[in-house]
Parts: structure tokens; C-alpha cells; sequence
């Protein structure tokens, strides 16, 4: 093989490292984040404050181990607003011919569904058929809740996908230059995002502007992130981009399974990585009423933070590397200079 030719394939096979290392990583990520669900303290309740109700939590809760957290609570009214507020996700109404089970499928989907598995044979004991009861239900065009999740994942490529651009093509341009045309990509894609979720596919009926103003600020909080590491990581920009805000961001954002039906390190994650500030913080916001919405933004607002943190960071290292070439172009130059003499 001739050395030209043994040169090109190294060359080739280097770059193939990162494709590889991409699929290793989504498959940990999604296969580990994804695989085998099961409830984990989920928090749920039985209405009623006798000691029926008591009993039943009780037993359910014994049955049921740490996959629940069940607690009792007085009324129908106030397991409607638990689960407006989230503290549970489905409420056992039990009745001898009616027995009821009430949900927030805006919330979680999936979780709704886990709840009823649970409920069902507990009706099915009293001799009853369980009647299912949507408190929180999620747009008409977005039957299963998810819609807040895709968009999530269009603003995360479209965020991601501009830092390779701004760092790649961009790269001569100083940070300053590169910094505005982050926070203006951000706006571009953050309007995109918002239109299509809106006017578009309809998955959003109300709160839009909230909606544009959550997206705004995780996208800015990506795209600024991203460029700042660029000075950093260089070609592996796109891998730890996607590490970041694909392989941990996606599966911890509570998109797909909430983290009470998730293993130890993505419930930890989604206490305060960016996608799911994002993804909880819309649902709040058009569906909840607003409650938690507060803690969502801060998650938000801390991670643009850091990206304005990380930006600094390069700025500092870019300028020291400028001053360190000048002075040995100027060395350089009082080298020839003398040589000359």
C-alpha cells in the first residue's frame, strides 16, 4: 500500500471515530434510559378520608412496595387539584358499582397508562369495571402529550446543528461576532419551533408566547454552550453537543417516561438538565396553570448561565492564544530583523 494510500485511511478511520462513538453513545443512552420502565415512588392516591380509604392505601402501598408512593386524600375536588399541581398522577375514587380512576394525561402518557395498570385490578377485586377519568387532557391534534417533546427535539437540532456551522464556518470570525449570531440563530429557531407547534400542527392551543419565550431561552442556552465550547473541543464539537443535549438531554427530559418511571441517573438528571426545564416547563405553563413553572425557568436560566459562563471562558483563552501568536510573530520579526543586519 503506498504511503499516500496508508495516510488517506488513517486519516479516514480517525474520522470514523466519531460516528462510532455517536452510536455507542446514543444506544447506552436511549437503551438506558428507555428500556424496561417501571414506577419508582410514584406518587399516587386514594380519595377518601375514612378508614376504608386508609386501609386501601395502605394495602395498595404494602402490595405495591417503592414502585408507589400512595397517600390518601380527602375529596374528589382535592385529588383534582394534586393532580393539577402534580404532586400525584392518578387518584383512586373507590365505589362499590363506580369505581374511578383520574389522571392528567398532559402530564405523561405513559405514566397515565402505568397508573391504570395499577388501578385496574383493584376495581376488577370489587367486582367493577374501572372508569378512567382525564382531569388534564392534552391538545386535540396531540392525542398521547408528546407533541411538547418533538418540539423539544426540533429546537435541540436545530440549536446543535447552528454551532457547527457558526464554529465551522465561523471560525475565523472573532467570538464577539460569533456570540450575536448565537443569540440570533436562537431567535430564528426558537420561532420556528413555535410556529410549527402552533399555527401549524396545533399541538399547542393557548400560551403560545410562553411557549416562544421557554423556547427562546433553551435554545440560546444550547447554541451558547455549544459555541463557547467550540473553542475548546474543535472537531468534537459535534460530539459533545450531542452528548449534552441529544444523549442526556433527550432521555431525561420526562418526553417519553416521566422519571418516576426511569432508572436512578436519569430521574437525577431531569432534576436540572436543560430538556427537561423545557419540556416541563411548557406543560406547566399550557396545560397546569403554571404551577412549578418558576423552578423550570430558573433550570433554564441557570443553563444560559453557563453558557455565558463557557463563552467567557473562551473568549479568555482565544484572546490569550492572540497574544501569545503576536508575540512570537514579533519575535519573529526581531529574529529576521537582526539576521538581516
Amino acid at each position: 500500500m503506498r504511503p499516500a494510500t496508508r495516510s488517506a485511511l488513517r486519516h479516514v478511520l480517525t474520522h470514523l471515530l466519531t460516528p462510532l462513538l455517536m452510536c455507542v453513545g446514543m444506544g447506552l443512552a436511549y437503551l438506558g434510559a428507555f428500556a424496561q420502565p417501571a414506577p419508582h415512588e410514584l406518587p399516587v392516591a386514594v380519595v377518601g378520608s375514612g378508614p376504608r380509604a386508609e386501609h386501601l392505601a395502605a394495602a395498595i402501598g404494602e402490595k405495591a412496595g417503592d414502585k408507589l408512593s400512595v397517600r390518601t386524600v380527602a375529596d374528589r375536588d382535592a385529588a383534582v387539584r394534586a393532580l393539577e399541581h402534580q404532586d400525584v398522577f392518578g387518584a383512586y375514587v373507590p365505589d362499590r358499582r363506580a369505581p374511578e380512576l383520574l389522571v392528567a394525561t398532559a402530564g405523561s402518557d405513559t405514566t397515565a397508562s402505568a397508573v391504570q395498570k395499577v388501578f385496574t385490578p383493584v376495581a376488577a377485586r370489587q367486582g367493577a369495571p374501572l372508569k378512567v377519568t382525564d382531569v388534564v387532557p392534552p391538545a386535540e391534534d396531540d392525542p398521547t402529550g408528546q407533541g411538547i417533546f418533538f418540539l423539544l427535539v426540533a429546537l435541540s437540532i436545530g440549536s446543535y446543528a447552528s454551532v457547527a456551522v457558526i464554529g465551522g464556518a465561523g471560525g475565523a470570525l472573532p467570538l464577539k461576532v460569533r456570540a450575536a449570531l448565537a443569540a440570533a440563530v436562537s431567535l430564528v429557531v426558537s420561532l420556528i419551533g413555535t410556529a410549527l407547534a402552533g399555527p401549524v400542527f396545533h399541538l399547542v392551543e393557548h400560551g403560545l408566547w410562553g411557549t416562544w419565550g421557554l423556547a427562546w431561552i433553551y435554545s440560546a442556552g444550547v447554541l451558547f454552550v455549544g459555541t463557547g465550547l467550540h473553542t475548546f473541543l474543535k472537531r468534537w464539537t459535534t460530539l459533545g453537543v450531542m452528548v449534552l443535549f441529544v444523549m442526556l438531554n433527550f432521555t431525561s427530559s420526562g418526553g417519553v417516561f416521566r422519571p418516576e418511571l426511569q432508572n436512578g441517573f436519569f430521574r437525577w438528571l431531569h432534576g436540572f438538565w436543560n430538556g427537561a426545564g423545557f419540556v416541563e416547563g411548557t406543560r406547566s405553563h399550557v396545560y397546569f396553570g403554571g404551577n412549578g413553572l418558576g423552578g423550570h425557568v430558573g433550570t433554564l436560566v441557570a443553563w444560559l448561565a453557563v453558557g455565558l459562563v463557557v463563552l467567557g471562558a473562551a473568549w479568555a483563552v482565544e484572546r490569550r492564544g492572540r497574544a501569545v501568536a503576536a508575540k512570537a510573530a514579533e519575535a519573529e520579526e526581531e529574529m529576521e530583523e537582526a539576521v538581516g543586519v
